[in-house]
């Protein structure tokens, strides 16, 4: 047991989820940054070969990225060809967003690094309770994500 933790913490899970989430996202970050990219990188081409091509704005609003931000990214990708980026000929101020056959092969580059992260976390459990695990956190995932927003301090 780690003993920088107090003890009373321990024995709460969001404050356990809220530690193991950023070890794990820094884990997966300093792998996609070996290659120049984000998280927010790979949650957009990952939005992109799954849903298809979106409308630049609802592609941020999907996602929950300030519109801003969701510019420097599709920048971002799209100088590294992993996308596309077509202005609509009806309306200039609409940008699709198609990934590239390129952005598809990253993208099945960054799974295969976000699996590795995964296999190291979860290596002190069993293959069953790694699959109870994953299905209890959807569960719980999806009840969050129906519920109405909370305000967020320090935001």
């Amino acid at each position: 047991m780690d003993e920088r933790d107090p003890p009373s913490l321990l024995g709460l899970t969001t404050y356990l989820l809220s530690q193991t989430g950023k070890t794990a996202r820094s884990r997966l970050a300093a792998r996609l940054a070996e290659r120049d990219l984000k998280l927010w990188h790979m949650a957009v081409l990952s939005a992109l070969v799954d849903f298809g091509p979106h409308v630049q704005r609802e592609l941020a609003s999907r996602l929950g990225i300030d519109r801003s931000d969701m510019v420097k990214i599709v920048d971002d990708l799209a100088v590294a060809d992993l996308v596309d980026r077509a202005r609509d000929t009806t309306d200039r101020r609409r940008v699709t967003v198609t990934p590239t056959p390129a952005g598809r092969a990253m993208l099945a580059e960054l799974q295969g690094e976000a699996l590795v992260v995964q296999k190291k976390m979860l290596a002190p459990l069993s293959r069953s309770e790694q699959t109870q695990l994953s299905m209890l956190l959807r569960r719980v995932h999806a009840h969050v994500q129906e519920e109405p927003g909370e305000p967020q301090p320090g935001r």
